[in-house]
């Protein structure tokens, strides 16, 4: 990853992705949908790292930690001495240290080049990170959060595949309702669609992204750890923009979706857009 382009992700969350625009939100929430309507759904796809990583100890690194802005982020490393909050953004870790104050500890740096010792952590994740670097440096991320880890402990990756095929299939519905949203928002919009005065979260420009798909990921680490891919969240948030709302009875969609993912989380996980990547540390 180039100098340039690293200082360009690091610029972008400092002063745009990490920036407030209300108590606890941020403008890094255009890629997310945080509406009532699918906050059950995504409370409960945010508490399925727990299931991974062992439960307590002395050292979690949290690489590309944000400002651990969810509430169920901050439960992961509850039962541990300490949280390592590990960015690239300053903004970010003055973010974090607001929330885990002296249970956290807080180093700059690049999710590709760690610079702890090896076998130093009872658990690692790493959440929406390792997208931002190109695809020649994700096998490095990987070894590096591997090598970081104790024997005997597991390490979480959550990231985006690049258009999985549940999206492709989904794609179908999501165009033609994306125009008609977009012809709806430039004439007379019915009651339930609100303009909002000023500029939006999603008319900033985003940052540097390089995904990648789950054959592409288990050919890159065949050589450094055999890895596990369950779902974290099948459905993307432009879908769930687009087709779930409380008058098309989105909360029980997301709960049978929900339920399906949980019958069988290895499917939606390749298939779906976010996967949940496990891998173990033996002896």
């Amino acid at each position: 990853m180039s100098e340039n382009t690293k200082q360009q992700v690091r610029d972008f969350y400092d002063q745009i992705g990490w920036s407030q625009v209300g108590e606890g939100l941020y403008q890094n929430a255009r890629y997310e949908d945080l509406r009532p309507v699918t906050a059950e759904y995504v409370h409960k796809c945010h508490l399925r790292v727990k299931r991974h990583i062992v439960p307590s100890g002395d050292l979690f690194l949290d690489a590309g930690s944000g400002p651990v802005q969810y509430p169920e982020y901050v439960t992961y490393s509850e039962n541990y001495k300490f949280r390592v909050c590990a960015d690239l953004s300053m903004t970010a870790l003055r973010e974090a240290r607001q929330r885990l104050g002296s249970r956290g500890l807080y180093v700059v740096m690049d999710v590709a080049n760690l610079p702890f010792k090896s076998d130093a952590f009872d658990a690692v994740v790493s959440l929406h990170t390792i997208h931002h670097l190109p695809a020649s440096e994700h096998k490095r991320a990987y070894a590096g959060l591997y090598r970081v880890l104790k024997p005997d402990r597991s390490a979480v990756v959550v990231n985006g595949w690049d258009y999985p095929t549940l999206m492709k299939i989904t794609g179908f519905f999501v165009r033609p309702l994306r125009v008609i949203k977009s012809l709806l928002t430039r004439g007379k919009l019915p009651n339930f669609v609100k303009k909002k005065k000023g500029r939006s979260i999603d008319q900033h420009t985003g940052t540097y992204i390089a995904k990648i798909d789950a054959d592409w990921l288990r050919q890159e680490l065949a050589n450094v750890t055999p890895i596990e891919i369950y779902v974290w969240r099948s459905l993307s948030t432009r879908f769930s923009r687009i087709l779930v709302h409380p008058w098309l009875g989105g909360k029980y969609l997301l709960r049978l979706v929900y339920w399906l993912e949980e019958k069988f989380p290895r499917f939606f996980g390749e298939n779906g857009q976010y996967p949940l990547i496990v891998f173990r540390k033996e002896s």
